[in-house]
């Protein structure tokens, strides 16, 4: 996915003629977007095809009528290994992600030494290094995917095998050898916080192993909204699609508003406050409280132009003996995660102190949870522009 475009910024002149589109006023709310879909999973056969093995067959016809089918295990795992190394060389990389981590764990050796550890989704086991560096009694790193294979050999090549046990599997599958641990660590968030997160699996882990006064690292995260002007890039990706070389294919217009962009926003286009959608407490929390309808008021800090809502998230350990963290919105630091853009039907004119008000609901998607459902429920009164809208977004 290539960078953010920057867009114009132009502010609406006072008393300036509007296109029809911004000055269109709805006595009748709109809906955008439908409740039924196909899910990831219809793309990518399971829910852990991303992770897990899989084979192709395919069937060709020969001119001498000869069939025969071919056997793509050996190239799909190929690929698959390929995939994995990129996913995690990203995360590794994530300067931010992974050195907040590892300075939790190496700043805060109190919540480790000669503490039995679990790391959940432990990928390449960095977690589990850091864990068992900082004196942890033992590691238990449960990773279900091929990396697991990867993460026994980073582990013994670096002289830890006595410390960490590296377990492949599904955590709701696997039987740790001992009956409690005294910590819990992953690093468990999506994309929008919830995009094909492991969250319940760390609830499911807790549930099960975790002592009654044991932590879990991170513990708490916030899931904020804003809105911003992206005029430029709303064209390039929604408005292309009214005429493509001379071809009307709107058709796609209505499915490419229904997806949510994951990219990185140039923090000169946000033009309203940030809000508080919602925040979990890990410790505490159930598996359902991941969904929620939550609202919001945005108000605005400059009279400009809107063309999308944006989305991110912050995570704490607040466990640390001082609080650490960090924040995947659009003023700091970027990260893998980058911010996820939700762009609007309307282009709304906007002046500096009025508000856009609304509501947004988030739910697993019922037919694949990994994936993530929303409802988006926004209402404007301004000085160039009324109107009240619902719409809807599958992240997939």
């Amino acid at each position: 996915m290539g960078r953010r475009r920057k867009s114009g910024g132009a502010s609406p002149a006072e008393g300036e003629e509007e296109s029809s589109q911004t000055k269109m006023e709805t006595e009748e709310e709109e809906v955008i977007g439908s409740s039924d879909d196909k899910t990831s999973a219809d793309y990518y056969f399971d829910s852990y095809s991303h992770f897990g093995k899989f084979t192709f067959t395919f069937t060709f016809t020969l001119t001498n009528s000869f069939h025969f089918c071919y056997n793509f295990y050996q190239v799909s795992i190929f690929f698959l290994s390929f995939f994995l190394s990129g996913i995690h060389e990203e995360m590794l990389k994530d300067v931010v992600r992974t050195k907040t981590y590892q300075n939790v764990i190496y700043q805060n050796s109190f919540l480790f030494k000669d503490k039995v550890v679990l790391d959940v989704g432990a990928g390449t086991g960095i977690l589990s290094l850091f864990c068992a560096k900082s004196g942890a009694k033992h590691v238990y790193a449960i990773e279900c995917s091929q990396m697991a294979d990867m993460a026994k050999e980073i582990v013994r090549v670096n002289g830890l095998s006595n410390v960490i046990t590296v377990l492949k599997g599904k955590v709701e599958e696997i039987e740790l050898p001992i009956a409690n641990v005294d910590v819990i660590i992953s690093e468990w968030m999506g994309y929008f916080l919830l995009f094909e997160n492991m969250l319940n699996t760390v609830l499911y882990a807790r549930d099960k192993w975790l002592v009654n006064d044991g932590a879990v690292l991170p513990d708490k995260a916030a899931l904020y909204l804003t809105a911003i002007e992206d005029a430029e890039y709303k064209d390039d990706k929604i408005e292309f699609w009214d005429n493509v070389y001379g071809f009307n294919m709107s058709c796609i217009k209505k499915q490419a508003m229904m997806e949510p962009l994951v990219d990185t926003v140039d923090p000169n286009q946000i033009v309203t406050n940030s809000q508080l959608l919602k925040t979990m407490d890990i410790s505490k929390m159930s598996p359902g409280d991941a969904s929620f309808t939550a609202s919001f008021k945005l108000i605005a800090e400059r009279t400009d132009y809107i063309h999308a809502l944006v989305a991110y998230f912050d995570v704490s350990f607040t466990k640390c003996h001082k609080l650490m963290g960090f924040s995947t919105g659009p003023k700091s630091k970027s990260t893998h995660w980058k911010q996820t853009v939700l762009y609007l039907e309307d282009v709304i004119s906007i002046c500096e102190g009025e508000a856009i008000i609304g509501s947004m609901t988030v739910e697993p998607n019922k037919r694949n949870p990994r994936d993530v459902d929303i409802m988006l429920k926004y209402s404007f009164n301004g000085q160039h522009c009324q109107m009240s809208r619902t719409q809807h977004y599958k992240m997939r």
